[in-house]
């Protein structure tokens, strides 16, 4: 079966074509700034395995001109993987929010959709792009079964005292607020390979307490145990939680009104400071790329060297209370851009955790690649950095919801 997953953003459209009998890539590509409109055209990256690379810009107005160009691309032309449309045998779209409505991968009908719709209140920035992906690839692929794979649906295991917030319960009964979560696709391939590799180390992986890191410009955390997910940092929106790249993360709620007072800015004018101004750009004052701040930190900044001991004192305390809200700890795993290529933070975010039968080993830690253990042996905790595959699990979803679709007739 080959599978084609796609990804819509506001102005990009990002895909991966699977052939799932070998769970190989045969291609990916990104087209960016669509409908930029004027003189601003959309730069075009295509990527088939085994050929060489195109680059090129186009004038494309909207997502229904991208899923076409996309199309184009795969069939056509110097960068040509497939023979006919008729090859692709069906598409998943990620979407971020599922709210309620969804705890697994579903075939798109128009309910599916209007359900997506429901939800574009709580993920307005992406919802909407992912639906006209969606319109966009069922108007391309006639007749292909399309699958939506939510972003929320893993942590839909979390019990109530995990998700609810201590406000009037009618606000979650008749507006939705609760905690979601986000990142769900990359925490459940991590903490299920994690499952794996505890069990080949001979520990019972089935049956272990988790705690998942996806540290990258976004970062979130969750536990994880017997398999399922039972608390995680973001909430209703991924604002919430960690030190992130221009995020805040956890803020008491007050400064809100405080600075309303105090700078005479509008909610909305504090929303954005809180998405796009602050985390790591804002406390270090120099970037939001962790790779520039931990560089300006070792040259002495002092506030890229704030901005690096809070997101560690950050992620290490989640472990921690994850850990005690699990009842023992047998696993962290590191992932994403920051947690699977810094070894100096994963030092330092485990440091001091010995007491929770977590040992890091240096030399483990700096060397090795792929999917690794980095703590001693002796350690009774392990800790893992393990490569993310977030469109994998979207490719494996399409597919298992295909053949359940088969099944059910």
């Amino acid at each position: 079966m080959v599978v084609l997953v796609v990804n819509c953003g506001s102005s990009s459209l990002k895909y991966i074509l699977y052939d799932m009998r070998t769970e190989t890539v045969a291609a990916t590509g990104l087209i960016e700034r669509i409908g930029g409109g004027g003189d601003q055209h959309a730069v075009v990256h295509h990527r088939p395995t085994d050929k060489d690379r195109v680059d090129y810009e186009s004038s494309i107005e909207d997502h229904y001109a991208a899923v076409q160009e996309t199309v184009k691309l795969l069939t056509t032309g110097e960068g040509k993987v497939l023979n006919h449309l008729d090859e692709i045998d069906a598409v998943g779209h990620r979407v971020v929010h599922g709210g309620e409505a969804f705890c697994s991968a579903v075939l798109i009908n128009e309910p599916v959709i209007k359900a997506i719709e429901a939800c574009v209140s709580l993920a307005p920035l992406h919802n909407p792009p992912n639906l006209l992906g969606i319109r966009a690839c069922m108007a391309a692929l006639p007749g292909k079964p399309q699958v939506a794979v939510f972003d929320t649906a893993f942590h839909q295991t979390m019990p109530r005292r995990a998700y609810l917030y201590a406000l009037p319960y009618e606000l979650y009964e008749r507006h939705g607020i609760r905690r979601y979560g986000f990142h769900g696709t990359s925490h459940y391939y991590v903490a299920r390979r994690a499952a794996e590799m505890l069990t080949q180390m001979g520990r019972d992986g089935a049956h272990a307490r988790i705690v998942t890191c996806h540290l990258g410009n976004g970062c979130s955390m969750s536990a994880v145990a017997d398999g399922v997910c039972v608390d995680t940092s973001m909430g209703m929106t991924p604002l919430e939680g960690l030190v992130m790249g221009t995020r805040s993360g956890d803020i008491d709620p007050a400064i809100i009104p405080f600075l309303e007072e105090k700078l005479g800015k509008t909610g909305a004018e504090i929303e954005r400071m809180l998405n796009r101004e602050s985390g790591l750009l804002g406390l270090s004052g120099t970037s939001n790329d962790m790779r520039d701040v931990s560089e300006a930190a070792r040259n002495g900044h002092e506030g890229a060297r704030a901005a690096v001991d809070v997101f560690c004192y950050r992620v290490r305390k989640y472990i921690g209370a994850y850990a005690a809200a699990m009842g023992g700890l047998d696993a962290v795993v590191f992932t994403a851009g920051i947690g699977e290529n810094s070894p100096e933070l994963r030092e330092r975010i485990l440091m001091g955790l010995s007491f929770l039968g977590l040992d890091v080993d240096p030399e483990r830690n700096r060397s090795g690649r792929g999917d690794r253990v980095i703590s001693t042996p002796e350690s009774r905790a392990a800790a893992f950095v393990i490569r993310t595959q977030e469109e994998l699990v979207i490719a494996r979803e399409t597919l298992e919801a295909c053949k359940q679709a088969v099944a059910a007739g």
